[in-house]
């Protein structure tokens, strides 16, 4: 039986997208930081310390992790307006 109040979750709607963007923003930086290596074990590849790999990526992965605080931290409209 259910009553006419619906059952709450714990974010709305555009907290969900929000959690959504920043978990891909965090695949994106992981995917820059991806390759750079070589195929013989030898020969030693300078490619792998190049500024994608090591400011952009991490900058990148940071951003995507504010926005997963900011998506888990936000207040929904509704519970301003009622004061919860």
């Amino acid at each position: 039986m259910m009553d006419n109040n619906k059952e709450k979750f714990a974010m709305d709607r555009k907290g969900l997208k929000l959690l959504l963007a920043g978990v891909l923003v965090m695949i994106a930086g992981y995917i820059l930081m991806m390759g750079g290596g070589s195929d013989d074990p030898q020969v030693f590849n300078y490619e792998m310390f190049n500024f994608r790999r090591l400011v952009a990526a991490p900058i990148v992965i940071v951003a995507g992790i504010a926005v997963e605080v900011v998506a888990i931290m936000r207040i929904g409209r509704k519970d301003k307006k009622e004061g919860k």
